[in-house]
């Protein structure tokens, strides 16, 4: 299929699986989609009462911890595997991009970033100055496992458009104070509305407005975001724009 339409070679996926069986979640992931979970804060009164006091949490809140590795140049281990595998490409990462292209590290297709061959298939000006045969993007995923506890409340699974506009902290407060205030609702899809709220008013815009562009001209103002809420109590939620 590739060798009749080079053009695929440009496109490209992450991928996040997770798999839960009774205490332990094990997470896999290729690219720069996290899996986060809402626990409450193991810590003494007084550190609480320290971070209560400091804004970093607020009475009763939770905590985020992220479960998986993420594969992007905002990550320097990653930045420095890649400058590592390619000592003779002063470019190899370039505009905090690999090659100038593509935040991720690591992802499902892509292959011009692979393999010599699909670059050259390319048309000129998509293609990239490819030095030597290494590939500069793999699909080599990362594996962890957390063993659940009492203290642990919710998980977000997320592309990385919800964390354009989140913290991994302010994703979980949203959905505690979401799931508080409407236990009936959809947090999934609150957060979704959140990001586009977010986008709208960076860019000077009604909320409306923005839904009104086209979905591929939206691009511009937030990526595409897929959000699975996942409670431990036994509900899942899911949502994507």
């Amino acid at each position: 299929m590739v060798e009749e339409n080079p053009e695929l070679a440009l496109m490209g996926s992450c991928v996040l699986v997770t798999l839960m069986k009774g205490e332990d979640v094990y997470v896999m992931n290729v690219g720069d989609s996290r899996a986060v979970l809402a626990r409450k804060p193991n810590v003494r009164i007084k550190e609480v009462r320290e971070m209560f006091m400091n804004g970093a949490i607020t009475r009763n809140s939770l905590v985020p911890l992220q479960l998986n590795k993420e594969h992007s140049t905002r990550i320097e281990e990653e930045v420095r595997r890649i400058k590592k595998e390619h000592p003779e490409d002063d470019g190899a990462i370039e505009n905090d991009r690999v090659k100038g292209y593509l935040k991720v590290t690591r992802a499902f297709g892509a292959g011009f970033l692979k393999q010599p061959k699909w670059n050259d298939a390319l048309l000129e000006m998509f293609r990239i100055d490819y030095i030597g045969t290494s590939p500069y993007i793999t699909c080599s995923p990362s594996l962890c496992h957390h063993k659940l506890t009492s203290r642990d409340k919710f998980l977000i699974l997320s592309s990385d458009g919800l964390y354009e506009y989140f913290s991994n902290q302010e994703a979980i407060f949203e959905v505690e104070s979401f799931i508080s205030a409407f236990p009936e609702g959809d947090p999934a899809q609150h957060l979704i509305q959140e990001v586009l709220l977010r986008a709208a008013n960076k860019y000077g815009m009604d909320f409306h407005e923005l839904l009104e562009i086209p979905q591929g001209d939206r691009r511009r103002y937030h990526d595409d975001i897929s959000v699975i809420v996942i409670s431990l109590e036994g509900r899942i939620w899911r949502s994507s724009m």
